[in-house]
């Protein structure tokens, strides 16, 4: 399938979501997320998460149309419960409001329980630096979905657990936004779904023995991702611990355990801090912009053609493929295609 014009991928996937039980705002909202998602490479979190989406509310683990409800708040925090809404749709509800209390006070810190798959976590922090906003983020899966082993152990006992950073640039944000895991679980899944084997270096089966098998990270007894690291895959663990804690234990979410005690779905911490209340904003302009200089004027080894920094890749990615549409593997678009007759949506004219 050559590559699809984005905007006819949104049309679609906002048609699939609204047909599947999204109000129609829950399905503009979601469905361009995951579109915007596809656009940055970001495949994992892209429009091939919908089916999942909408068996989840045909299970009821995700609810649509609910309120967000905050459990306590000050000045500088709000600890919110998304009642199993819509991830994204939560998520951005309790953004908008930690955005504005750092506009006032400096710095906001939030956090989320009960909520659905709230996305790329970057998505987040390029909402704070167009408000000019540093942020910090970071996801658990609620205690539920189980996929990385620690280093020398044979069964998983934490999510991928992923955390994003984000900074204002006049150029663009810098966002670094990866799983602790070598990649993340969403990329495992395109690939069982393509029916193609993933790279080496990024599974064990139940065993602890590499392999490159997506299937046996769903098998019984299951396989694992390996922690991010590599000769050191205790720094990535270690870094994915912290953050079982951060957005599980300190939001009054739920940790990792061995029997889960509410369906899969994400905790949430989020950070959000303005520079005009710290340094001053036009201090902090000033740093970022040398700072980046420097680091791109780097001398180049042999074969670079270009320094990069963190988010540079996704806006080049993302205008590329505005110009020349989404690729979407056969597989993956079969299985958006036979959702769409399963929910009576008119096949798109691609």
């Amino acid at each position: 399938m050559p590559p699809i014009d984005a905007r006819k991928v949104e049309e679609f996937a906002i048609a699939l979501l609204r047909a599947g039980g999204a109000t129609e705002s829950e399905a503009e909202i979601v469905g361009r997320s995951r579109v915007e998602s596809n656009l940055r490479g970001f495949e994992s979190h892209g429009v091939m998460r919908i089916p999942y989406y909408i068996q989840s509310l045909a299970n009821n683990e995700t609810e649509s149309n609910v309120e967000l409800t905050i459990l306590r708040e000050a000045p500088s925090y709000v600890v919110a419960d998304a009642n199993w809404g819509f991830g994204r749709v939560q998520c951005g509800r309790l953004v908008d409001m930690l955005v504005e209390r750092a506009r006032q006070h400096g710095v906001a810190v939030g956090t989320l329980v009960k909520s659905s798959h709230i996305g790329r976590l970057g998505e987040y922090c390029e909402i704070g630096a167009a408000a000019n906003q540093l942020s910090i983020i970071m996801a658990n899966t609620h205690g539920y979905a189980k996929r990385v082993a620690p280093p020398g152990g044979k069964s998983p006992r934490l999510g991928t657990n992923p955390i994003a950073f984000g900074a204002p640039h006049p150029d663009g944000p810098l966002v670094l936004d990866f799983s602790t895991s070598v990649t993340a679980e969403g990329k495992v899944r395109v690939h069982k779904i393509a029916g193609e084997h993933c790279p080496e270096g990024w599974l064990l089966d139940a065993d602890g023995r590499p392999t490159t098998d997506p299937n046996v990270l769903y098998a019984t007894p299951p396989g694992s991702i390996l922690p991010m690291g590599g000769s050191q895959p205790y720094k990535g663990f270690g870094l994915a611990l912290m953050i079982e804690l951060f957005a599980g234990a300190f939001s009054g979410g739920v940790c990792s355990r061995e029997e889960p005690i509410t369906q899969n779905g994400n905790c949430v911490f989020l950070m959000f801090a303005d520079p005009e209340h710290f340094g001053g904003a036009a201090h902090y302009e000033h740093e970022v912009v040398q700072l980046s200089k420097y680091i791109r004027e780097c001398p180049r080894a042999e074969g670079c053609e270009e320094i990069l920094l963190p988010g540079d890749p996704e806006r080049n990615l993302r205008k590329k493929r505005l110009a020349e549409g989404i690729p979407l593997d056969d597989e993956n678009l079969g299985q958006l295609m036979e959702l769409a007759q399963l929910l009576t949506v008119p096949p798109p004219k691609w």
